[in-house]
């Protein structure tokens, strides 16, 4: 069925939704009855309290999740993956899970991390419970091993208790259940103390505990403490000989430093242990540790490699005829050519591992993918002929956490099909599904697959427009996340229940919900960018809507009272959080050590305008020092005002008629600036500070236009992510430069001749002055000058571009481009502090890429990953010329009037706005600074 066709269906059933539901999943209980329409006995699910009772348990909370995240290139979104349980590659120590499933990447080998092929085989029971791990039975898997344990305890086979005790709390902690996973394996580790120090067996087990411990400790957030413990779970590993147990620890390490930020290190290793890998000879553990490392360079955003690897990975797997392994591996394959938007590629990888996957979980997980990528893809046609097949492989499916994942996933994407399509029925044929996901996780005692599930249908209720049914569930799910202390599953649930409460005109328990989501999102800050997980949490789909809807529920005025103050910093905060989330979902780390900083204690007169662009509003708040904050509001749904942004963008080209781009800025100038004009001039504001929001990110404010003239001629224009990065200002001694450049075509790009006049100009107004041209401008020449002195002032005079997309944002050097990963390292000592910071760095000759909305993350992205206080650069290429004019006149307001780089910036531009050849917009306009202003 073609998509124009869907929007023809008839949505009518949602009383037969509701009954069929009520049957299926809640059980009848004597005191929950009513009698439903018809006389059909239904069942209203429990409410629970919202306030107090979460708010007490918010705070007491202190875990945070793991994940592993990889971004998608095409669309910055975050698809994190699940998979059959393996626990004997990093992966494995990685099964907790944040929000619905989407897609599958899957690693087959032992269920237990570091379990070495040398130990002894266990009495049955021991491994029939490692079955029951491996097929999703966590509660039957831990009632198996208690049994276990209890046997070896009475007869004093103290390694085999230990052995049993190690397995046990893997299950508890799957069960949510961590006071009993904790006290397990440090029982586990006190009873290894009284074995003799030498005992192989023994070294092995300590470090599978060490490294059960250290996945524990994550878990809670206690990243330090996990490092220090697998690297004592990797010496446990050395001493026992056992070079496999070494592997995974290290990698158990990366992983570690990646959720501390330390992304060249976590990157160090994996890739030493590719290295090491490679080295060995060929055998099926060798292909799977392999596999593991593709999908963890995927994870780090080094896509190239990680494909690399992961073909290695196949080949071995092919040599020694494992079709579980090939189609494993081609399906990792498939999910690296999906994250760099490659759909076709994606799709034929997907289908050969279909044809290969030798039992019916993993053919479904691939299809589900398969149907996920069609939709996202708008291929309707080959969805409806999948359709039908991927319903048939998960109704195969045994009673599995796997299993119901592949069922959430297949949900999720049915539920997202709706919006442009269903069926009469379709909405009843999700809900049985979900409701029999429901079932399972009951009957499994799978709390967490459970709390899923019920969101999820909630989900499915609020589309079909049952709200109170939807909040029914929502708080369930809620209510069992909190429990559970999962900071991700208390997330997305919260988030769930704030629109349901919004929807219904409950404010004050929408915003109580949303602070919720809200404080359990940034509690999760750096597991949600640096880590693997089970399943799907999207920036742009589940994250950044959230802080959006609370922004939302914050500036919305009651019947009662007006926004307070109280709520008006809440949303300011929130607004500077999503700016550091964007920014951590750029870099794919949580790479920013931040502090809120109040304006009155950097720059009495500056303002700062935050932006923030709502499904049905534009809201701006307004912080002026010495003030309190106020907000204004315009009415207009979220498609018109991006509309504008764009149209606006477009007519800033000097093609464009001037009324035309002039009545445009005009308009956004009404919007963002207007409503503050008679308090910015009672308060003698003379810089401006935008937030900017959104495609706000791409309009150059200094070209705002009020009717007479624009705002650079009365203001100074300074852009920020928000003042939690503000830095100090420039110092004025020692002004020194380092510059370089290109003005010969190099690399399939046009020559800058006007460079070379820049360069000059620059050296007569800074000195000292060390200049790069052409062949001098290599990156080991730029390294070597960045180190040997400490420029304040980096000036680059090159092509460049700056993308949402980090493998398409670059600088051009003479004989390579210099990516933004390459930047991080060429800085980073200067970052670290190890070197002075860079005060200004100037990239004069690059440009945002065409028809991205957030490439202007890039451009913060170089900003950051420099170190640098503050950064000017351009949104678009502008004539060398101009450039070259504009920048002579920066330089000199800088040093021989020595005025802030805010005020330089906007001399020089007032300047070319009076010439007669570059007064348009275009030429000046385009230059932004980005970060301290003064």
């Amino acid at each position: 069925m073609r998509k124009q066709e869907f929007n023809n269906q008839n949505l009518d059933g949602r009383l037969n939704l509701k009954l069929v539901l009520n049957r299926i999943l809640f059980p009848k209980k004597t005191n929950s009855k009513t009698q439903g329409e018809e006389g059909k006995e239904t069942f209203i699910p429990k409410y629970y309290n919202l306030g107090i009772k979460f708010t007490r348990r918010l705070k007491s909370w202190k875990i945070r999740k793991l994940s592993i995240a990889f971004e998608k290139k095409t669309k910055n979104n975050f698809i994190l993956t699940i998979g059959k349980v393996s626990l004997c590659f990093f992966l494995g120590i990685l099964l907790a899970t944040v929000a619905v499933p989407v897609l599958a990447n899957r690693l087959n080998s032992s269920p237990i991390a570091g379990e070495s092929e040398s130990l002894p085989n266990s009495p049955t029971l021991l491994e029939r419970g490692k079955q029951k791990y491996q097929n999703g039975q966590f509660f039957e898997a831990a009632n198996d091993w208690v049994t276990v344990v209890e046997f070896y305890s009475v007869r004093g086979e103290t390694l085999n208790q230990v052995q049993a005790l190690n397995y046990l709390s893997l299950a508890y902690k799957e069960l949510g259940q961590w006071a009993e996973a904790k006290n397990a394996i440090q029982t586990s580790l006190n009873l290894l103390e009284n074995v003799g120090d030498s005992n192989e067996k023994r070294l092995l087990l300590q470090g599978q505990a060490l490294n059960q411990q250290g996945m524990l400790q994550l878990l809670q957030g206690e990243t330090e403490a996990a490092l220090a413990t697998w690297q004592r779970a990797e010496t446990a590993y050395d001493r026992a000989g056992d070079e496999r147990g070494q592997f995974i620890a290290k990698i158990n390490q990366a992983q570690a430093l990646q959720a501390l930020g330390q992304y060249r290190r976590a990157k160090s290793i994996l890739e030493t242990q590719a290295i090491e890998l490679q080295n060995r000879p060929d055998s099926l553990v060798k292909a799977r540790g392999l596999r593991s490392l593709g999908i963890a360079l995927q994870t780090i955003g080094d896509p190239l490699q990680s494909k690399a690897i992961l073909e290695r990975s196949w080949e071995i797997s092919e040599q020694l005829n494992s079709r579980e392994d090939q189609s494993a591996a081609i399906f990792s394959i498939g999910n690296v050519a999906r994250d760099l938007g490659r759909y076709d590629v994606a799709w034929t990888y997907y289908q050969e591992a279909v044809e290969i996957a030798s039992n019916p979980l993993e053919k479904a997980q691939i299809q589900v993918n398969q149907l996920s990528l069609l939709i996202e893809a708008q291929e309707w046609e080959a969805v409806t002929s999948l359709l039908p097949e991927v319903e048939g492989s998960l109704a195969e499916l045994p009673a599995s956490r796997s299993g119901i994942y592949a069922k959430l996933n297949f949900a999720e994407s049915s539920i997202k099909l709706q919006t442009s399509a269903d069926e009469i029925g379709n909405s009843i044929n999700i809900a049985r599904l979900l409701a029999g996901a429901v079932q399972q996780s009951r009957q499994l005692r799978d709390r967490r697959a459970e709390a899923y599930s019920l969101t999820e249908l909630g989900k499915l209720y609020r589309q079909q427009g049952q709200v109170p049914e939807a909040r029914d569930l929502t708080q369930q799910a809620l209510s069992m996340a909190q429990e559970m202390n999962a900071a991700d599953l208390i997330a997305r649930a919260a988030g769930q229940l704030g629109d349901i409460l919004s929807q219904e005109n409950e404010t004050e328990g929408a915003i109580a919900a949303y602070e919720i989501a809200f404080n359990n999102i940034q509690s999760l800050r750096s597991d949600l960018v640096a880590v693997n997980t089970d399943v799907q949490y999207s920036f742009k789909e589940s994250i950044e809507p959230i802080y959006r809807d609370y922004v939302s529920a914050l500036l919305t005025p009651t019947s009662t009272k007006q926004v307070s103050q109280n709520n008006l910093r809440q949303a300011r905060e929130a607004i500077e959080a999503l700016q550091l989330a964007a920014l951590d979902n750029f870099f794919r780390d949580a790479c920013l050590d931040t502090s809120a900083t109040s304006i009155d204690e950097i720059d009495i007169q500056a303002a700062v305008i935050y932006p923030i662009i709502l499904r049905d509003r534009l809201e701006v708040i307004l912080s002026i020092p010495n003030q309190p904050l106020s907000h204004y509001t315009t009415q207009f749904p979220r498609d018109r005002i991006e509309a504008t942004l764009k149209q606006l963008f477009s007519a800033l080209s000097p093609g464009y008629p001037n009324d035309q781009r002039l009545q445009l800025s005009k308009e956004v100038y009404d919007w963002l600036v207007k409503p503050a004009e008679t308090e910015l001039k009672r308060s003698a504001i003379s810089t401006l500070v935008f937030v900017p929001d959104g495609f706000l990110r791409n309009i150059p404010m200094a070209a705002l236009y009020d009717g007479e003239q624009y705002l650079i001629e009365q203001y100074r224009v300074a852009l920020s992510p928000g003042l939690q990065l503000f830095a100090r200002g420039l110092r004025r001694d020692n002004l020194s430069v380092l510059a370089a450049g290109l003005t010969e075509a190099r690399l399939g790009f046009n020559p800058l001749p006007g460079v070379n006049e820049e360069m000059q100009e620059i050296k007569e107004e800074v000195n000292p002055a060390e200049i790069l041209l052409n062949q001098e401008f290599t990156r080991e020449n730029f390294k070597i000058a960045l180190e040997e002195r400490p420029f304040p002032i980096v000036h680059l005079a090159t092509h460049g571009q700056f993308s949402s997309n980090p493998e398409e944002t670059f600088l051009l050097a003479w004989n390579d481009r210099i990516s933004i990963q390459d930047f991080d390292l060429l800085f980073q000592k200067r970052r670290l502090g190890l070197v002075e910071p860079i005060e200004l760095l100037v990239m004069s000759a690059c440009q945002t890429a065409a028809g991205d909305n957030r490439a202007t993350l890039g451009l913060a992205g170089f900003a950051v990953r420099s170190g640098a206080r503050s950064t000017i650069a351009s949104l678009w290429s502008v004539s060398d010329e101009s450039t070259s004019n504009l920048m002579q006149e920066f330089y000199r307001q800088l040093t021989t009037n020595r005025t802030s780089k805010a005020e330089a910036l906007r001399q020089a531009q007032l300047k070319a706005l009076q010439s007669s050849l570059h007064k348009h917009p275009y030429f000046w306009a385009s230059f932004v600074l980005v970060g301290n202003w003064l």
